[in-house]
């Protein structure tokens, strides 16, 4: 069955941008975060949520890989898919458009642990939210 992927649009910002025109490259984390919280929005909860309840999801890992420039003014769509949700492991498929043209693919993978660093298994309702969304398994 082929998985769902959760779409966001953004609007290149004069901040986002350098002296060129251009989307600094070190402003793609922040909108892959920017995506990752909209999504979790979308499907009714917020990391915000998860951490009242003690589970925090820390980045371990991030690999972008840049194909096009996005400038100032640029609509972006945002695309989110789960890579895999096992164990203690979150991880997040991205691809940044503008148009019908490639900008960026990325991925993040993400820890669950307490407040305190301690590792903790994905939430039960977690996982159920996201069955949808991701491209393997969720065990």
């Amino acid at each position: 069955m082929p998985f769902k992927v959760y779409s966001h649009l953004h609007r290149v910002t004069y901040g986002d941008c350098t002296n060129g025109n251009h989307v600094y490259y070190g402003r793609y984390p922040y909108l892959l975060e920017e995506v990752r919280g909209e999504f979790f929005r979308y499907l009714g909860v917020s990391f915000n949520d998860y951490n009242k309840q003690g589970y925090l999801f820390p980045v371990s890992e991030i690999k972008l890989k840049y194909f096009a420039p996005a400038e100032y003014d640029d609509e972006l769509t945002i695309e989110c898919h789960i890579t895999i949700c096992k164990g203690a492991r979150l991880g997040f498929g991205y691809r940044i458009k503008k148009s019908s043209s490639l900008v960026l693919e990325g991925e993040t993978l993400h820890g669950c642990t307490d407040a305190d660093s301690n590792v903790k298994r994905l939430p039960q309702n977690l996982k159920d939210y996201l069955k949808l969304y991701i491209e393997e398994k969720i065990n």
